[in-house]
């Protein structure tokens, strides 16, 4: 009977003992498997933030260019209308859209200069301008209201 316990004894150690390596090394294996899964999405998602950027790079190369044709386009029709100009009018004013569209002013730089509108300056020393926020509104005095006396005639309606 000795031998039969013993036997059985260790038939149970031995079957714990598989079954606790049994776990571990498949639990060693599922790090390895999460691990090797990771790598593998942080690498996809690389390639595609590698593809992204490229396609960024081409998307501005080819909106300079664009833009680039489309200066040069309008400098074509500009120097056309400026030849125009020439051919059908007087000289002067094909060569003054020649000089606007060569970014020259004019010598009457000084028939150009801008002003700011005047509508904000005040008519007066210390009155406010039309734009200020106060401009047209004037602070009513508050009169006391005589207390209303009841009229003959709703007495005379009752």
């Amino acid at each position: 009977m000795h031998s039969t316990s013993v036997l059985i004894l260790v038939g149970v150690v031995g079957l714990a003992l598989g079954a606790l390596l049994a776990f571990l090394a498949t639990r060693g294996r599922q790090n390895i498997d999460r691990t090797q899964e990771l790598e593998l999405r942080l690498k996809e998602a690389n390639t595609k933030l590698e593809d992204f950027q490229v396609q960024v790079n081409e998307h501005f190369d080819q909106t300079s260019q664009l833009v680039h044709n489309l200066t040069q386009s309008y400098r074509d029709v500009h120097e056309y209308l400026a030849n125009s100009a020439m051919r059908l009018s007087s000289q002067d004013i094909g060569r003054q859209m020649l000089e606007a569209g060569s970014g020259q002013l004019s010598d009457n730089d000084e028939n150009l200069s801008v002003f700011p509108p005047r509508d904000w300056a005040p008519k007066e020393p210390g009155s406010k301008g039309t734009l200020s926020e106060e401009f047209g509104l004037e602070k009513e005095v508050q009169a006391p209201s005589p207390a209303v006396a009841p009229s003959s005639e709703t007495a005379v309606n009752r």
